[in-house]
């Protein structure tokens, strides 16, 4: 089953750090009418567990799209897109360190994906590099942060994002001492009920691909071996 990573749904500006990231909404929207037209149907990582466990069922063909960062554009522009097709996302919070004056979502935006049936995880409180922090500034980085977005936006976050997909022993252990379910990374494949929950892959969509290069990169995906112990 593949997991595609989004970021910006925006086209870049001048001074964008990272440019490949933007991905415009026309483009998105062809990439996700291309998909549903292939016998795609979107699902939330929650559901996708519940159905390795014998709980749920999935489509023939699931897929899930995760953001990531939470970038204020995944509210004003892939909402509506996946909405119209009755799909949902995996919103990848910053619990802070993208503020809205910053192109943020604010607190009313989080609510209103979750409303929408969204699935709300993290990357952390600050998307730090946590391979490098010390255990007590991990522990507040993955659990304390886990904690206070479920209190605030009253949902689980069963799932953990690796803030730039950078992982070690070390860290998924703190990141299932927190009570995480499992854990995305950003090695691209396929995600599968034999792999480790805590190292799923990913599959980055950046700007400029065509609706026929993301299923040619989709498919070719779906050899690719599982991601390693650490990255």
């Amino acid at each position: 089953m593949p997991i595609l990573m989004y970021h910006v749904i925006a086209r870049p500006f001048p001074a964008s750090p990272f440019p490949g990231l933007y991905v415009p909404p026309a483009e998105f929207r062809s990439q996700i009418n291309a998909l549903a037209a292939a016998g795609y149907r979107a699902v939330t990582l929650d559901r996708v567990r519940a159905a390795w466990q014998g709980t749920a069922v999935l489509p023939a063909k699931p897929i899930v799209i995760t953001f990531d960062n939470g970038y204020h554009t995944q509210y004003t522009q892939a909402l509506p897109i996946l909405r119209r097709l009755g799909w949902v996302g995996v919103e990848n919070l910053q619990l802070t360190g993208l503020p809205p004056r910053q192109g943020g979502l604010d607190e009313r935006e989080v609510r209103a994906l979750v409303a929408a049936g969204w699935e709300l995880d993290t990357q952390g409180y600050s998307h730090a590099d946590l391979v490098a922090l010390d255990p007590q500034q991990v522990h507040f980085q993955v659990a304390v942060t886990r904690r206070r977005l479920q209190r605030l936006y009253g949902v689980p976050v069963n799932w953990f994002c690796y803030p730039s997909g950078h992982y070690d022993a070390a860290l998924v252990a703190a990141v299932k001492d927190a009570g995480f379910v499992g854990s995305t990374t950003v090695v691209p494949g396929w995600a599968r009920s034999t792999d480790n929950p805590y190292e799923l892959p990913r599959l980055r969509v950046l700007r400029g691909t065509s609706p026929r290069a993301l299923l040619s990169q989709v498919a070719a995906a779906a050899d690719a071996p599982p991601p390693p112990a650490s990255y």
